[in-house]
């Protein structure tokens, strides 16, 4: 019997690595989560294991288009953003795969600011706030002028999911997404690589580039294929939205990395924006998308093994936490109790905590309320950078903290004037990367069967 028409989609996030398989519906039929531990680049920074990544991916799609249940039509890939993925005259990896957060050199940036642009110009130009190697396109400068014999066997760079596509496609493709998340690539005004890169004779290594609906006919393991381009994972998520809703709203995609983004947002990045995290992406179709970053996930994950630490409880106790009416004992205070120094609240005009001290507190769950009080105004402190004056009324929470009842509570208790929607079953990233392959729509009323969106504005 004829198996089941399924699209397999790759969505590998910083922390979590999964696949999905999609129905014609874009249900989830089957799915698998995993994660790897991290390895050292050739200077002991942890940087995450490429090769055991890419041979999971050739393992997982070998065995499923095998699978006698399924027939797999269509493959594509959404990930984290950021990271170049270097080539070798032959097309092999280059290793190492940087990780961008590895510090980037302060020589190598006086020089950059000296010998190219200066930081000024490079953040107006690329639209993006100067990051290090955050900024892909530096970790270009970085190994011509910090690794040179790395330089001297480089080919070609791709993005992280343009590699992961090529693995199965044999093709090399730049595309918009992941060139437009906070690069230093791109250059805004005039829709094209950056001109530092040219005066440093980068572009050669970079790929012409093109959109995410790209679509290539490949064979594998004897069977043809519609394999997609790769997309950058908060950019995947917004393409459900941009389907299913019809007025204007934005998007909070959340796991390791909060990211707000407004497609209906069109006034220019001012510098205030800039120096507190706001910059544009380039959506799917290549039109731009004011977005703002928020290192959330990362941080409530480190902060939540603190409060455990400090209670003697399990690291997981705050699953057994419910909602309640809350009211904070720091109320109408500008500073905080805890540390969010990774989140950098003194952007948003507030002083930061020393940290964690129990003694603030008449329990675990005080204290978590607490924390969840400090995040959620960073997050909406975020938030209004892409709002500004925009006609958005509604707000939808995609990924983890959009089940975190808590959290989406309290966001929606300080924002009375704004309907949000949480999104309790979300994939955003899968799915997007899914709607790209397979070019046929969302069906009807997806998002509140699927997405199980349930609003909560004030009355």
């Amino acid at each position: 019997m004829k198996g089941q028409p399924v699209t397999l989609i790759f969505d590998i996030g910083k922390t979590n690595k999964k696949w999905f398989l999609f129905d014609p519906d874009y249900s989830i039929v089957e799915q698998e989560i995993v994660r790897f531990d991290e390895i050292p680049d050739e200077d002991g920074f942890p940087s995450d294991n490429l090769p055991a990544i890419a041979d999971w991916i050739r393992a997982c799609a070998e065995k499923l288009l095998s699978d006698d249940r399924y027939v797999v039509q269509a493959l594509n890939f959404s990930t984290y953003g950021a990271s170049l993925v270097h080539l070798d005259r032959t097309g092999r990896y280059l290793p190492p795969f940087y990780n961008y957060l590895k510090p980037f050199p302060d020589w190598l940036a006086k020089s950059f600011f000296s010998q190219c642009l200066s930081r000024h110009a490079f953040e107006l130009t690329t639209a993006s706030p100067w990051m290090g190697l955050l900024n892909s396109g530096l970790q270009l400068y970085y190994l011509k002028h910090a690794k040179p014999e790395k330089l001297a066997q480089l080919a070609l760079s791709l993005h992280f999911p343009q590699y992961l596509s090529s693995l199965f496609t044999g093709h090399f493709y730049a595309e918009h997404t992941s060139i437009g998340c906070h690069t230093g690539l791109w250059d805004f005004e005039k829709k094209g690589y950056a001109g530092w890169l040219e005066t440093e004779g980068l572009t050669r290594y970079l790929p012409p580039a093109g959109r995410a609906t790209h679509i290539h006919n490949a064979h594998w393991q004897g069977r043809q294929l519609r394999v997609g381009v790769g997309v950058h994972d908060s950019s995947a998520a917004l393409v459900p939205y941009l389907q299913a809703i019809d007025t204007p709203f934005a998007l909070i995609s959340t796991g390791t990395w909060s990211i707000c983004m407004n497609p209906f947002n069109h006034q220019p990045l001012t510098e205030d924006e800039l120096h507190r995290d706001c910059l544009h992406f380039l959506a799917p179709t290549g039109n731009t998308v004011k977005a703002s970053r928020l290192f959330l996930g990362r941080h409530l994950e480190q902060q939540l093994h603190t409060l455990a630490r400090s209670f003697g409880v399990d690291v997981g106790h705050f699953h057994q936490i419910r909602w309640r009416p809350f009211q904070s004992r720091r109320a109408g205070s500008a500073d905080f109790w805890f540390d969010h120094g990774p989140l950098q609240p003194e952007r948003f005009g507030v002083r930061n905590g020393s940290g964690m001290d129990r003694s603030h507190f008449d329990s675990y769950e005080d204290a978590y309320f607490h924390l969840m009080d400090e995040l959620t105004d960073l997050q909406l402190a975020s938030l209004q950078l892409v709002l500004g004056n925009s006609p958005v009324k509604k707000v939808f929470i995609d990924g983890g903290f959009g089940e975190n009842e808590v959290f989406v509570q309290l966001i929606a208790s300080k924002r009375p004037d704004l309907e949000i929607f949480s999104a309790e079953n979300a994939q955003g990233s899968a799915l997007g990367a899914a709607l790209l392959v397979s070019g046929q729509p969302l069906p009807t009323d997806f998002m509140i069967k699927n997405y199980r969106l349930k609003s909560y504005r004030k009355s």
